[in-house]
């Protein structure tokens, strides 16, 4: 028997799943969870053998709450559900130690092998994630990257010349690509952009 945490925003989804799983295999829905924060408490509370999360939802996102888990829980089995394989999330996905990936479009037959697969101790990645993943979509140079970082923590355009050694004209030129990349009208929502895209 594995037992399984569901959490996504999406109620007909996250409701099918509860439904299907235990149809499927050898599976018990301990609980579910509507958004990032009931995740992580779901998961703490009820401890599964896997936790099966979306990985985009409100307040806080998929992995923003795996990251909170692992801090109590440093080997919670994780499969991640995803639309939007971007490079950027399935490396820092992969740093945070998330063992599975798998399309939100798959049938919960193919859902209920993973969580099998994850549970036996092995990886997964579904084909479709990882050849979307596999793309780089990162516009931004290193250098762009390099001022976007200092810019999220709050540094002035002359703070950050300082700090990176480059003349204030210079840095004003990488934050005005950067934004133009990321279609952005400030520096602090570019830096925002680029780390919700895995960018930086």
């Amino acid at each position: 028997m594995t037992t399984v945490v569901l959490a996504d925003d999406e109620v007909l989804l996250r409701s099918a799943l509860a439904a299907l799983l235990p149809l499927e295999g050898d599976i018990t829905v301990l609980a579910e969870a509507v958004d990032g924060a009931g995740a992580v408490r779901a998961t703490l509370a009820h401890r599964p053998d896997v936790l099966v999360i979306d990985l985009e939802m409100p307040t806080m996102d998929g992995l923003d709450a795996v990251t909170e888990i692992r801090r109590e829980l440093p080997g919670q089995v994780v499969l991640l559900l995803t639309r939007h394989a971007r490079p950027g999330i399935l490396r820092k996905a992969l740093k945070l130690g998330v063992q599975g990936f798998a399309s939100k479009s798959a049938e919960p037959a193919h859902i209920a092998t993973v969580i099998a697969t994850l549970h036996a101790g092995r990886r997964w990645i579904d084909q479709d994630v990882s050849a979307a993943a596999i793309v780089d979509d990162n516009p931004l140079t290193e250098r762009e990257a390099d001022v976007l970082r200092v810019t999220g923590d709050g540094y002035s355009v002359a703070e950050i010349a300082a700090r990176l050694h480059l003349a204030p004209g210079t840095v004003r030129n990488y934050l005005s690509n950067a934004m133009r990349k990321t279609q952005t009208r400030t520096r602090h929502e570019a830096a925002r952009y680029a780390r919700e895209h895995g960018w930086l």
